[in-house]
């Protein structure tokens, strides 16, 4: 059964193809996947291709995507997720994204915050990762404000649009949250 998580003003659920739609809104939009590790979409299959990822990534214990809903409507405005788990190992990475619209209204911490909790504290994860593009301030910023240390830089890690990119490396664990 997929875990469905709430913070004051959010709730983090399954992606179901219905909301194609709604992640097409901003996948689309390259002010959103410029830090994403990917070009922008151009077609609502592409969407759709991706929540079937979503979707086999849970099923086999790879990973685990929520969508990110304003408590009171019924639209996504953003994703956010634990990706390459490795269970045996007690890690993951987390990564998120999130429509502009929405940016700065505080919405991607209070998510982000609940899913470390839930990812430390309920599930068998002792370490959670984050890879974040040099020049993505408002990420880096976020991930040392909720308790993240950075441990290095991984040079030439990304490549999108021809380039390459390199990102911090940012680490929280279990002991860090006592």
């Amino acid at each position: 059964m997929f875990p469905r998580l709430e913070t004051e003003r959010l709730i983090l659920r399954e992606i179901k193809k219905q909301d194609a739609a709604d992640l097409f809104a901003y996948f689309s939009r390259e002010e959103v996947t410029r830090y994403y590790g990917q070009e922008a979409f151009e077609s609502i299959d592409q969407v759709e291709m991706l929540i079937g990822h979503f979707s086999e990534s849970y099923r086999n214990s790879r990973g685990i995507r929520w969508g990110i809903e304003i408590k009171g409507t019924s639209h996504l405005i953003g994703t956010l997720g634990l990706n390459n788990v490795v269970l045996t190992q007690k890690r993951a990475e987390i990564g998120y994204e999130i429509h502009p619209d929405y940016w700065r209204h505080g919405y991607t911490s209070e998510a982000v915050e609940r899913v470390i909790r839930y990812a430390l504290e309920e599930l068998p994860l002792n370490r959670l990762g984050a890879l974040i593009y040099l020049e993505n301030d408002a990420s880096n910023n976020l991930v040392k404000k909720l308790g993240f240390q950075h441990e290095g830089i991984l040079r030439s890690y990304y490549v999108q649009n021809g380039r390459t990119f390199d990102t911090n490396v940012y680490s929280i664990v279990k002991e860090d949250l006592i």
